[in-house]
Formats: structure tokens, sequence, C-alpha cells
């Protein structure tokens, strides 16, 4: 088989964003490789109870392909399904895309300028750029805690909800309080006969200002020219405001951050005792700040107990915390998120001369602009290392990404070149100047966050405003790449 052009990896919306910009370009040789047998990427995998957005759904799209019909204005997990798939169906995507084939390795070939792209099914498949489209919310994390394997009763993590297990009268250990089990959490409580939540740590929280569209909200966004643009940018806008919250961790805005998420635990948690293990000791935003409206009602209920005391043990028959308290559970949930860390893992990514990509990483994950790595000529990464945000829509930096990797290709074609690579001293002096502006911010501050990995190095968000993302990606600058050979 005649090499790609392009290999796309994932069919979330990274991976679908970077292939309706090569079909938009005139671009049809590609190909785009799924594990799965359908598109969705992470919205594919979580269908847990009360699976959802918490970035406005108007926003939480691409900003060539509004929606007008969002029901509410925090779309929940089959809406935006929904969307994904009319996205791959409209842009005559599923043509090019090959479900069910797992990549497991990707090595470049330095004299012929060109990946093999292994699939474990065994099929190699050549292409002159690869573009992961991973992301960093791809695999799921369980806890590493003695004794998981050994529990008789159910056990699933929340990103491979087992919707066939019924909880009702159940008693049921939730283990984690990240952003998934804020939201299934309050929606299982109602079913369960008791609930134990193992909390490592207290996650502050905000409103969540939610509310249905009318038929004549659709309307309006369907009808009257400009006002879905209006009301997107108006949303853009209030989003990317709250980062002045997180630039410094004392400031004046900080404080009033702070004082809106005191408020929220303040009225809705009365008692004294549960009060004071949801009380977060670090800064509002080193941690995820998490939205939510039942959260703390759901842990206020009799059904529910908080346990903060760590998990020392899983036994056959449940749960056994650090006090020597056994709780018996007929079914444990494990609401620990995914490993942030990884970005291409269990992937293989071989460079050149031999370097590997995650034993590149191995002291943290480093890229340039978030979207290219430095021996690895030709290949991409989308929702790469420092591109994560903690106020605004993910969707736009995806965006400003596949725009950047769009001028890359071109280039490379414009030149007759065979490869692009970033040099070793841009990515380096980039990736200096980006860790000395996390200085001042609340993600520096002392707390454990998946923003970090574990020798303290933020290696997930971006330091500052989309707004300064978007004028840093608008045109690369062609002087810190190096270009080599001739097109295969």
């Amino acid at each position: 088989m005649a090499p790609v052009k392009v290999c796309v990896i994932g069919t979330g919306f990274a991976g679908l964003c970077m292939a309706i910009q090569l079909k938009r370009a005139g671009i049809d040789n590609f190909v785009v490789l799924d594990k799965a047998a359908k598109v969705g990427g992470t919205w594919r995998e979580n269908t847990y109870p009360g699976a959802g957005c918490d970035v406005p759904c108007h926003l939480y799209s691409f900003s060539f392909e509004l929606n007008p019909n969002w029901s509410r204005r925090f779309a929940k997990q089959p809406e935006i399904i929904d969307y994904i798939e009319h996205c791959a169906t409209k842009y005559d995507l599923y043509r090019h895309i090959r479900f069910e084939t797992e990549v497991t390795e990707a090595r470049f070939d330095e004299g012929r300028g060109l990946w093999t792209v292994t699939t474990a099914g065994g099929e190699t498949i050549e292409a002159q750029f690869v573009v992961s489209g991973l992301g960093q919310l791809s695999r799921p994390q369980y806890p590493r805690i003695p004794g998981l394997d050994r529990f008789k009763g159910k056990a699933f993590h929340s990103a491979h909800w087992d919707h066939g297990y019924d909880l009702s009268g159940k008693t049921v250990a939730v283990i984690g309080s990240g952003a998934s089990a804020i939201q299934f959490l309050p929606e299982i409580q109602k079913q369960v006969k008791k609930l134990t939540l193992f909390q490592r740590s207290p996650a502050w929280m905000i409103s969540k200002d939610d509310r249905a569209f009318s038929a004549f909200d659709r309307w309006a966004f369907r009808n009257l020219p400009g006002w879905q643009w209006l009301y997107r940018t108006y949303t853009y806008l209030l989003l990317e405001a709250r980062f002045v919250s997180l630039r410094r961790a004392n400031s004046f805005f900080a404080r009033m951050a702070t004082r809106q998420c005191q408020d929220q635990l303040d009225k809705q948690v009365t008692d004294p005792a549960l009060k004071a293990k949801l009380q977060p000791d670090y800064p509002v935003g080193c941690k995820r700040i998490l939205i939510s409206n039942d959260w703390y009602p759901a842990l206020a209920q009799p059904n529910v107990e908080v346990v903060t005391q760590a998990v020392s043990e899983v036994t056959e028959t449940g749960v056994i915390s650090s006090d020597g308290t056994a709780h018996d559970v007929d079914c444990i949930i494990y609401g620990t998120g995914f490993e942030t860390q990884s970005y291409i893992a269990p992937m293989k990514v071989w460079g050149r001369q031999g370097a590997e990509l995650n034993e590149r990483w191995r002291n943290g994950a480093e890229a340039h602009k978030g979207v290219a790595v430095a021996g690895f000529p030709n290949f991409f990464i989308l929702y790469g290392p420092n591109t994560n945000l903690g106020h605004n829509s993910i969707i736009f930096m995806i965006e400003r990404q596949v725009n950047y990797i769009m001028q890359c290709l071109a280039e490379v074609a414009k030149r007759n070149a065979a490869t692009l690579d970033v040099t070793a001293g841009a990515m380096s002096d980039y990736n200096t100047h980006l860790q000395e502006a996390f200085a001042d911010t609340v993600w520096n501050a002392n707390c454990d966050s998946w923003y970090k990995n574990a020798a303290g190095k933020i290696t997930n968000n971006w330091p500052g405003f989309t707004v300064g993302y978007w004028w840093m990606m608008r045109h690369p600058d062609f002087a810190e790449f190096r270009f080599d050979g001739k097109p295969a």
C-alpha cells in the first residue's frame, strides 16, 4: 500500500478537527485510526450517569460548525456524542476512519522520511505525517491499593460504567472525588441503600449556571444572523475573565474566587463535621475547580458517608480505611480520573536515532508550543503538554493547534521537503520561558494535582490567557524548524 500523507490517531474532538481541516484544505489522502467501534473519544467512553460538559456547549464545539439546537447551556454526554457524529457525517470522514484499529507503535525512518505506524492487529501503515489526537484524558487511572483484584463484588471505573449492573438498594463505595465523581455520585445517591465516599482531598466547588434553552432561544440561534456567534463570543469572554483569579495566587481576584467558592460550601453544608471534611486547605484553582449544584446536597443526605482516611486495602467484601475500619460493600466505583501524564501511552513512538518519546518524557512531558517535539519529525500532538486549561474551552486550543499544524504541512509542501523538525534549541527556550510563567500562578501553589507530575513540574496547563495562545499559534516561525530531504 502506498504511503498516506497523514495518519491521524483518535476520533475525539482533536482527531476529527484535524481530519476536517485536512478535508477543507483539499487533502484527501489521509487515514484516521481508532481503537473503538465508533467516534467520540473520551465522550464515547464516559457514559456514567450525569456525564456532561463543564464548559457551556456553544463554546465546547467547533467554531466552524455551530450547533443552534443544544437543549441546554451545559450539554450532557448523549448530545455531545450526537454532535461529534454529526460532524463526522457532514464532513465525510467515515470513509477515512478505520475503527477497532489500535495503534501500538510508530517508527520514523530517517532514510525515507516516513513514519511506519503499527496496529495491534499487526497491520502497518506508512505516512509522511502522524498526528496524535489521544489527548490528556484517554486512559483511566486506577488507584494503587493492595487487594484490588481480591474484591468479590462488582467493581468498575467511571470511564467503563457497567450499565447492566443495577445499583438499586446496593451498598456502594466510591473511591475518588474528581470531576467524574461529582457528576455521577449525586445521580446514584438517589438509588443506593448506602454510599461511602472515600475522599483523598476535597475540591473547591462553584455553582453551575445551567438552564434549558427555550424553543425561542433555539429559534433565535438558527434564524437571527450573528446571534449565536455573539452568544458564543460572550461566553468565551466570560470564561476568559476567570483566568485573572488563577494568574496570581494571592491577588484580589483570587480572594474573590475563594469567597465565591466558600459561600457555596457554607450555604449548602450546615453540618459542622461534614463541612470540615469538605473544606479544602489549598488555594482555589490549585487543583481543578469543579462545577456542580448538587454535589454538596448529595453528600449531606443520610445515606451518604464521607471518609477522609486513606484506603489501605481492598478485601473480598469491601474496603478497609487507614484507621482500620472495614466498610463492607456490594460495589466499588473508581472515580479516580485519568493518567494525565502519559499523553501517547501505551503507544510507543520512536523518532530520530532510536529515541522513544515516552522515555524522553520520563522526567516530564514537554513539547514546542504543545504540538511538536524535537527529534520527532513530522509528528504532532493535539491537546499535548501544557495546553490544558483551568478556565476556558479546550476546543478553542485544539483549533489553534490544528491551524498551526496545517500551516506546517503546507510549508513542507511549499519547500518540496520530506520533513520538518523543530530544533532542540527552540523547544528548550520555549519550555524554559513557559515554566517561568508558572511562578506566580495558583497552579504552582503547594498542592498535589493532575496538572503536575510526581516531581511537581506543571506539565498539563497553559499558564496564560487563551488569547495569548491564539496569538502565539497564528503562524509558525519556520526559523525554529529544520527542513530535510525530498518527498518519497
